[in-house]
């Protein structure tokens, strides 16, 4: 997980959290956000000619019957729209950020869907998602990653951290 930005969906947070992305990743990259209006500004003043950007823009069936009211749309189909630069439309998906959604989902009861598990206070939304971050990226072995970390892969750490090593940083 390079970036995090904890924030609503917002031209403000989608300022931010691209100005975040742009300052950890320094070599011209391509990007492929969803529709969301705010992100083609964010990224120009983010990262200037220093990516190749394209939105991939899902489009959901219109009705939905009543017994599925609290299920999610179905989508019936995605359009690639070009934003900036060059990208490469073969490699345009939102599938690892939406893999790493699905994780965040899965491992934190915080975002487990209609239920009491949820954070009262967004400060304390804000510490778990922190621990969340350092825990995937420093202690936990990746199978895809050949048993390293994320942080062993990108040579930020020579070995897995130990859960007493990172409540350690804890202040």
């Amino acid at each position: 997980m390079v970036s995090y930005y904890l924030g609503l969906r917002t031209p403000g947070d989608a300022a931010e959290f691209m100005l975040d992305l742009s300052e950890r990743i320094n070599n011209i990259t391509q990007i492929t956000t969803d529709g969301l209006g705010s992100y083609p500004e964010a990224i120009r003043n983010a990262f200037g000619d220093m990516v190749h950007y394209m939105q991939l823009v899902k489009v959901y069936r219109a009705e939905r019957p009543e017994h599925a009211r609290y299920s999610p749309a179905s989508c019936v189909g995605c359009e690639k729209k070009w934003v900036q630069g060059f990208p490469d439309s073969s490699r345009t998906s939102t599938s690892h950020v939406e893999r790493s959604n699905l994780t965040i989902r899965m491992q934190m009861r915080r975002f487990t869907r209609l239920t009491n598990g949820h954070s009262k206070k967004v400060e304390n939304h804000g510490h778990a998602l922190s621990l969340f971050f350092a825990f995937y990226n420093f202690c936990r072995k990746h199978a895809s990653l050949d048993g390293q970390t994320p942080a062993m892969a990108a040579g930020l750490a020579d070995h897995a951290w130990t859960l007493e090593e990172l409540v350690a940083l804890i202040d």
